[in-house]
């Protein structure tokens, strides 16, 4: 499988990564996809473990073939994990990673996603999300409102999410919004630190 944006977004997305992630440990990525992103981060960034997942077994199998042709020590063989479930494959991780997986499934997937990121990250361990998204209510270009009008015809549960709605979602799971981004193409880079346990009641703009 591949997919044409992957070619146009992974320099951009990689750049953000080289500035925040740990020069070292293991990178959960969250519904991979065809594993174009995988084997290319992988490659970029040795010093780090790459582990994709991805809930559906023709994607797996993709990922599988993309790692089998980087041959690459540090990146790990795809795993069954859907977002949406209490219980993961991997039980730690020092990073995790979902790039446009949020507009294309359902809200309750994105509520999974933050419950099993604040699970598996240590305290300060980075959720890095990338994607469309709404600010305060409202799209950033028309070519986004257009977007969300075609995922939304595709399927009622998918749709743009708002930057705020996720942030607020993922307060009660100690996760606190670090940092956005603005990326190319109108899309975002959206970073959140898991807070200490003393810091995590309530609710805060980052």
């Amino acid at each position: 499988m591949t997919a044409p944006a992957v070619a146009r977004n992974r320099g951009a997305i990689l750049s953000v990564l080289r500035e925040h992630l740990p020069a070292s440990g293991l990178v959960l990525e969250v519904a991979a996809g065809s594993g174009e992103h995988a084997a290319y981060f992988a490659a970029a960034l040795p010093g780090l473990r790459w582990q994709p997942t991805d809930p559906e077994p023709r994607a797996r199998a993709s990922i599988a073939a993309h790692a089998k042709i980087a041959d690459l020590a540090n990146l790990l063989a795809p795993l069954d994990l859907d977002a949406a479930s209490p219980v993961w494959p991997v039980a730690q991780a020092d990073v995790v990673v979902a790039i446009n997986m949020v507009h294309i499934s359902p809200w309750s997937a994105t509520l999974g996603l933050l419950a099993g990121a604040a699970r598996v990250l240590p305290e300060g361990g980075l959720l890095y999300l990338y994607g469309p998204y709404m600010e305060d209510g409202r799209h950033t270009a028309p070519s986004n409102a257009a977007f969300d009008t075609d995922l939304r015809a595709r399927d009622p549960a998918w749709g743009i999410r708002d930057v705020q709605d996720v942030e607020q979602a993922a307060s009660p799971h100690g996760l606190r919004l670090a940092q956005r981004i603005a990326m190319p193409a109108n899309n975002l880079s959206v970073l959140f630190r898991k807070a200490p346990p003393g810091a995590r009641e309530g609710y805060h703009r980052g």
